[in-house]
Parts: C-alpha cells; sequence; structure tokens
C-alpha cells in the first residue's frame, strides 16, 4: 500500500478538483466527464485492481473448478497458481509505482480512495481466495478452518486499510504490515505446502502483523528498488517453478521461506529499534532534569 495524498480542502473542491472550489464555469474551464479525471497514477491504481481480480479469475478456472469436476492435473494446477501470485506481484508492482507517480505529477481527488479499493481486492480477496481454494483442494477435512484463515486475512487487510484512512503517522513509516508485503508472506506460507496446523499458524501470524502496530518503513528510494528486485525475482522463481524447470521446486521453497524470514525479522529489528529510542528518550530526560 502506497501513500496517495488527498487535495488540500481549503484551496480544491473535491467533486470538481478546481481550485478555491470553484465549478467548472466560474473556473473558466469546460465540464468534463469523470473519465477524464483519471490521473496517470489512477490508472496505474486500476491495474492494480485488474490484477487482482484476474489472480481470482486464475484461482477459480484453474484450480477449484477442475478440482470440483474431477479433472484436475497438477501441471495444470501449478501453471494457473503461478499465473495467480505473479498477478498479485504485478498488482504490488502497479502499487508501488502508482504512489511514485502520484507524488511526483500529483493525484486525482479519488486517488486515495481507489488505491485502498485497489488494494482491498489484490492483497485482501485475492490471497484470502488463494487460502481458501488452498483448503478445498489440499484435505476435505480443513475446508471450514480453511474459510477461517481466509477470513482472518480479509479482516486484517479490511482494517488495516480503515486505520491507514482515519491514523496519521509521523513522514517514512507504515503502522503494521503493508498489506503487498502480507498478501505475498500468505501466499508463500501456501506454496510452501508446510503441515496444516503450521499453515494456518502462519497466516493468522501474518494477518495479526498487518494489523499491529509495528513500523515499517515506506517503499521510497533505494529501499524501493530492492522491493522492486525482489518482486522480479519472485516472479522468476515462480516461472521456474510453473514451466518445472530443473530444481524450479526447491528455488521455489527457498524463495518463500527467505519471505517468511523477512517476514519475522523486520518486526523483530522495529521492534528493536522503538525500544531504543525509548530507551535513548529517557536518559535525555533525566539528563534535562539533573541539575
Amino acid at each position: 500500500m502506497t501513500d496517495r495524498g488527498t487535495h488540500d480542502r481549503e484551496t480544491h473542491d473535491p467533486e470538481t478538483g478546481n481550485p478555491w472550489g470553484l465549478d467548472a464555469e466560474e473556473a473558466g474551464e469546460p465540464e468534463m466527464p469523470l473519465s477524464l479525471r483519471l490521473s496517470i497514477a489512477d490508472a496505474l491504481t486500476l491495474g492494480n485492481a485488474t490484477c487482482g481480480f484476474m489472480a481470482v479469475y486464475f484461482t477459480t478456472t484453474g484450480i477449484l473448478i477442475p478440482h470440483l469436476t474431477g479433472s484436475d492435473e497438477f501441471g495444470m494446477a501449478r501453471h494457473s497458481a503461478a499465473t495467480a501470485v505473479i498477478l498479485m506481484l504485478c498488482a504490488a508492482v502497479f502499487d508501488l509505482f502508482d504512489g511514485l507517480v502520484a507524488r511526483k505529477l500529483r493525484s486525482s481527488p479519488m486517488g486515495a480512495e481507489l488505491d485502498n479499493l485497489s488494494d482491498l481486492i489484490s492483497f485482501g480477496l485475492a490471497p484470502a481466495y488463494f487460502v481458501l481454494v488452498y483448503g478445498l483442494v489440499a484435505d476435505d477435512a480443513h475446508q471450514r478452518v480453511a474459510a477461517l484463515g481466509a477470513i482472518v486475512v480479509l479482516l486484517a487487510v479490511v482494517l488495516r486499510l480503515a486505520r491507514f484512512s482515519c491514523v496519521t503517522l509521523r513522514d517514512g513509516v507504515f503502522q503494521g504490515m503493508p498489506s503487498p508485503f502480507g498478501a505475498l508472506t500468505v501466499v508463500s506460507v501456501v506454496l510452501l505446502e508446510l503441515p496444516f496446523v503450521a499453515t494456518l499458524l502462519a497466516i493468522i501470524g501474518t494477518a495479526w502483523l498487518m494489523v499491529s502496530r509495528v513500523e515499517y518503513p515506506k517503499p521510497r528510494g533505494p529501499l524501493a528498488v530492492a522491493m522492486l528486485g525482489w518482486i522480479v525475482a519472485a516472479m522468476g522463481l515462480l516461472a521456474a517453478w510453473a514451466f518445472d524447470a530443473p530444481g524450479g521446486q526447491l528455488v521455489l521453497q527457498t524463495g518463500c521461506a527467505l519471505q517468511l524470514v523477512l517476514a519475522a525479522v523486520i518486526p523483530l529489528f522495529a521492534t528493536a529499534r522503538r525500544v531504543n529510542n525509548f530507551r535513548g528518550n529517557r536518559r535525555e530526560a533525566r539528563a534535562v532534569r539533573l541539575p
């Protein structure tokens, strides 16, 4: 999730986007249809939503329907799973760049709302549905528990996005694991094919991190480049696995395991930094009180 800004209410009308709240005639501009008010950043955001929807589509047509009809083939399911995850990664790329473009070229008044709605589709619905289908395909006895895990993921993203819209934090940080990173972690847990109980606990733990108060840095500068590189590498791992390249399964599992390590280590570093800052502030306060 990126930090798409909104226009200042005192200088821009939320309906027209014109300065000082003037209507189209007073501002000397012709009335424009809604479609022409979309900015470049908004177009990228809509690409995010489209990728999330198509991820759900491939999960349904390539994994769920063949399983229910008894015509599922391992190769077809593997290709569809890889395609669905790659589409979620593409959504993350769109999400990364729409924020960068919005900061450079500015966004429309709808930008922040479009961003939240698109993130809900791509990083809430799509991974939650992936978890649900995993439970249906893996073991019929675990269907209800898998549904519970999927609901937890979806609600965690909903709560995280709602809080993001209401809470103002210091510049440069998110509160809670960003939803794209959380979605990739959830999908990595599923692809690792751990025992069912371990998979469920890891998914719930990831959902908790998304609604936690742990601070995560926003992807800017070198961090944004590193994130983009990691996404491209993940796409390569998925492609190797989908086409059954030599060692593709092992490479995919290594990448998924690394994703889980990152998901576990980043909160530890963030918490340690917060504790050190707290201790430093207390020492400074004591020094000030000393005569």
